[in-house]
């Protein structure tokens, strides 16, 4: 089953696994319990993905590719408050719902750089894709491309190392106000306008509640405007 016909038919098994997963969750599962899940058998599992851990990568770059989606979106919504990129994308990969999600984009990015093969191809242009991401927001259009790519790798540092710091800790109340520490200092250092976040709505979402006021922070905290229940869905 090659051909157009054959990639519709793994982008339907894809999305089916997809929707799998974020109602029944990532717990460990055969191949086997997964085609019973969405209606197929594991042999066609086994053809379009060649094994579990091929899934798995491809339910990984699927996310990616939805949240590279949603990232653009937020870019556009945005305009030049870079500041609010920051706390948008933030309060979208730090939700609760795709927690599962990314800690399976960690398991596997750890086994790629042990050089495990089934999971090398992660690692095939993950931060130049990124990078290319961020460098191409409109907020980014008049800084020079050199400044914008080292920006670019600084946002993706933050933002990851924050995510497995969450997924280790827990700590969303702390995780939260030094994701704020980063956008506040990124706007003042950039000339971002971050006095315009409060015009998001933001103050009304209960995100002062997380503690960052302690800090020093804004209180605005994070827009949860994009942080819906299900945001794979």
């Amino acid at each position: 089953m090659t051909g157009p016909r054959g990639e519709l038919a793994k982008q339907r098994l894809l999305g089916a696994a997809m929707e799998h997963f974020v109602a029944d969750g990532l717990a460990d599962q055969s191949l086997r319990s997964i085609a019973e899940a969405v209606g197929t058998s594991h042999r066609m599992l086994l053809y379009h993905f060649g094994s579990k851990d091929g899934l798995l990568l491809e339910v990984v770059r699927e996310v990616e590719a939805r949240t590279e989606d949603l990232f653009e979106a937020i870019g556009e919504a945005s305009g030049e408050r870079v500041d609010e990129i920051i706390r948008r994308t933030w309060a979208y990969v730090a939700n609760p719902a795709v927690a599962g999600f990314e800690r399976l984009f960690f398991a596997l990015y750890g086994r790629a750089l042990q050089g495990d093969e089934a999971a090398l191809p992660l690692l095939t242009d993950d931060v130049e894709h990124w990078l290319r991401a961020n460098t191409g927001l409109p907020a980014m259009a008049d800084v020079p491309a050199d400044v914008a790519r080292a920006h670019a790798r600084l946002g993706l540092a933050v933002t990851r190392g924050l995510l497995l710091d969450l997924l280790a800790t827990g700590d969303r109340a702390g995780v939260d106000a030094a994701l704020e520490v980063f956008a506040q200092g990124y706007a003042n250092a950039t000339g971002a306008n971050a006095t315009g976040a409060n015009s998001t709505g933001a103050n009304s979402t209960g995100a002062n509640a997380t503690g960052a006021n302690s800090t020093g922070a804004r209180t605005t905290g994070p827009d949860m405007a994009w942080a819906p229940e299900n945001p794979l869905a």
